[in-house]
Order: C-alpha cells, then sequence, then structure tokens
C-alpha cells in the first residue's frame, strides 16, 4: 500500500506547473479568438458621432469577411463580402510601411464598394449617380469648403476599382476618410463592428448605460 501511495504521488504535478499550463492553454485560446473569432476595440475621436461616441467600447467580427491568414493577405471561410452602410475596423492605409507598433486602426462606414463610382457635391454623396443618404449622418460646420481648399464638400467622382473600399464616418465634416487619403484595401480590413459592450462619459466622469449592449446600425 505504502508503495502504490508513494507511486501516485510521484506522478502528480506540482501545483505551480498545473497552474502555468492552464495559464499558458488560456493565453493561447484568448489569442485564437482575438485573431480570428472577435476583438475589442476603443473610440478615440468623434469621427463616428452620433452613431459611435468617444469612449464607446465595442467588439468586432473578425470572420465575417473571412478569417485573415497571419502574416499573409489571404482569407479563408468568407460568409460575406463588406456592403454598402456596413462599419468597419481597418488598418489605416498610410501606416503601411510603418512598423506594427506604429500602425492605427480606423472605424469608418462603407460607402463605396468595388465597381461603384462615388461623388461629393455641396456636401450630398452620390453613388452611382444617386444620392445616398443615411439617417445616421450627420453635419456640424455650416460652411461649405470649395474642392481647391479641401475635398470635404466636393470631391469628383472617383470609381471604387476590386478590392477597394471607398470609406466615410458618420461625422461627416470632422471625419478623415475616403475623401482625403483615398481607398480601404481589403487585405486591410479587420472586420465589422457589431456591438458596444462598454460605453463611458469620460466629460461626466460615468457609464453611459443606455449604451451597453447596443448593437451598431
Amino acid at each position: 500500500m505504502a508503495r502504490n501511495k508513494q507511486r501516485n504521488g510521484a506522478g502528480k504535478k506540482p501545483w505551480y506547473r498545473e497552474y502555468a499550463e492552464a495559464l499558458i492553454v488560456a493565453a493561447i485560446l484568448a489569442l485564437i479568438i482575438r485573431t480570428f473569432v472577435v476583438q475589442a476595440f476603443k473610440i478615440p475621436s468623434g469621427s463616428m458621432e452620433d452613431t459611435l461616441l468617444v469612449g464607446d467600447h465595442l467588439l468586432v467580427n473578425k470572420f465575417v469577411y473571412g478569417m485573415q491568414i497571419p502574416f499573409n493577405d489571404g482569407r479563408i471561410l468568407p460568409l460575406r463580402d463588406p456592403e454598402r452602410g456596413d462599419i468597419i475596423v481597418f488598418e489605416f492605409p498610410e501606416d503601411r510601411d510603418k512598423s506594427f507598433f506604429q500602425r492605427r486602426d480606423f472605424i469608418k462606414r462603407v460607402i463605396g464598394t468595388p465597381g461603384d463610382v462615388v461623388e461629393v457635391r455641396e456636401k450630398k454623396v452620390f453613388v452611382n449617380g444617386e444620392l445616398f443618404a443615411i439617417p445616421q449622418e450627420i453635419h456640424k460646420e455650416p460652411e461649405m469648403l470649395p474642392v481647391q481648399v479641401a475635398p470635404r464638400d466636393f470631391m469628383p467622382p472617383v470609381t471604387i476599382p476590386e478590392g477597394k473600399y471607398f470609406v466615410m464616418g458618420d461625422n461627416r465634416d470632422r471625419s478623415y476618410d475616403s475623401r482625403f487619403w483615398g481607398l480601404v484595401d481589403f487585405a486591410d480590413i479587420k472586420g465589422l463592428a457589431f456591438i458596444k459592450y462598454w460605453s463611458w462619459d469620460r466629460e461626466r466622469f460615468r457609464p453611459r448605460w443606455d449604451r451597453l449592449g447596443r448593437p451598431i446600425h
């Protein structure tokens, strides 16, 4: 009996080894989920007001457009392509040549998809020659900027090539988007924003309870 007890005791792992293994497994699972399934993001600016406010925390579906292959532009098992009206998180195109730690994530709404022609006239957006107006868009600047100053309110027609997307912020007058820096490559899209799980009002120093758990449209 004594020998059996000694043998059973000798085969048991130390508590700290079991704890370390559990942490490693949890870290691997969290990395897999973050890479392929869902990722959390925080809104740092007002370019998507009033759809998304500064301090909103949201979850992004990373598999709806296909799971990204690490260190590769390829994707596997896509459910669908980005559609007009989708709110997407993407890597800022002008940061592509920067180091990994210097790259920034932007969030905007898809306005033009491959094959579309997008134009802006007097703050109004036209897609394929027809007015594209959505209830979420807002304008906070009454003045019109001529095209010689900035393409914010007047932009000549742009045809969207294959694999590219034209995006804009819902806060149209205060958004740095495709009107200024061009198109988003499909390979740079990280996912579809779908729900606000937390929101913090830093001015009032309290949560925005009415925004918690709300879907993003």
